[in-house]
């Protein structure tokens, strides 16, 4: 079959069917297929709450080898004087007594955490939610250090790096045992189901936050603390409502998080945290056609001029309230 756009004549693959320009990866076409890695109960559940958390996921040899190239990472960090666009510090951070607030872009830095986000078994459960043809879109490792780590603001993550549909998922890996006065994400379960909210102020600044006022009904009651031990998996819709606390306790708390989005999930702005890897499928095949949810979503600032980070929005939340 041939088809020809502004001149130029392409050959459409030899399966190509009308059929084929329908075909979607939302969550209804998702469930009619098998599970790999976790149960269907479970899977129904992140599609009914938009979190979840899988424990023991994530074998002892891979949380090994995550925590070595995590330790060489901050060892790297110790003659970094000031954030860069591989590290962003935490006040006091010094040679003697690192301090990470973020390691960007891990896959770049260390080819650990690629084989791991690439061939390992959180892979199957990308596609356990996102459908048989997965994409890597990008990576960070958040830290909260003993007796401190910043408090992370309600938010949403989709309005910071929009698709075309809202399949992308972020699935964070716990490298520790994570408990509740260490820091944990917390999620407000269904809101993934709300209307977005806006990540702007009244006055126009991107502040990455949610103002209570502005949160769901009921929501204290509907909000989950995700702890787990070392290899479990916390995953979030990219419009679950979440954020986390600070690390109240006596033991950091590394937390990998990858985001992965089905095949034919295509992001219409600049990603914020780029790498080689980006759009990389990691699971069955391209897509040949988007899939388009119906529904809008809120555009982020050119990240293409510079992203400075979320804590760095949310500061200046805090810098306008305090001068008002």
């Amino acid at each position: 079959m041939l088809t020809s756009f502004r001149g130029v004549v392409q050959t459409l693959p030899h399966n190509f069917t009308h059929a084929t320009m329908e075909r979607t990866m939302l969550p209804t076409d998702i469930l009619k297929h098998d599970v790999r890695a976790m149960s269907a109960a479970q899977r129904d559940q992140f599609f009914e709450e938009g979190c979840l958390v899988l424990e023991g996921a994530i074998d002892a040899d891979w949380l090994a080898r995550l925590r070595t190239a995590t330790s060489e990472m901050i060892d790297k960090s110790r003659t970094v004087t000031k954030s860069d666009s591989t590290f962003v510090l935490e006040e006091g951070h010094c040679a003697q007594d690192p301090r990470l607030r973020r390691l960007t872009s891990p896959v770049t830095h260390h080819p650990t955490f690629w084989e791991f986000a690439s061939s390992s078994p959180i892979v199957d459960v990308a596609a356990d939610v996102c459908g048989p043809d997965v994409k890597f879109y990008h990576s960070k490792l958040n830290f909260k250090w003993p007796k401190g780590g910043q408090k992370f603001d309600w938010h949403q993550d989709i309005q910071a790096w929009p698709h075309t549909d809202y399949s992308p998922v972020t699935i964070g890996v716990y490298l520790d045992d994570c408990g509740p006065e260490q820091g944990p994400l917390l999620a407000v379960k269904g809101s993934h189901k709300e209307a977005l909210r806006s990540m702007y102020d009244d006055a126009g600044n991107w502040v990455l936050r949610i103002d209570e006022d502005k949160m769901p009904e009921n929501w204290q009651d509907d909000t989950i603390s995700m702890t787990g031990p070392a290899g479990s998996l916390a995953l979030l819709n990219c419009r679950v409502i979440h954020g986390s606390m600070r690390n109240a306790s006596d033991a950091m708390r590394p937390l990998l998080l990858n985001v992965y989005s089905s095949a034919d999930s295509m992001p219409y702005a600049f990603n914020p945290i780029p790498s080689a890897y980006d759009g990389t499928v990691v699971a069955g095949q391209p897509a040949r056609v988007a899939c388009h949810d119906p529904r809008g979503c809120e555009l982020p600032p050119d990240w293409s001029k510079g992203y400075v980070g979320p804590w760095k929005h949310q500061e200046t939340k805090a810098d306008n309230a305090s001068a008002m």
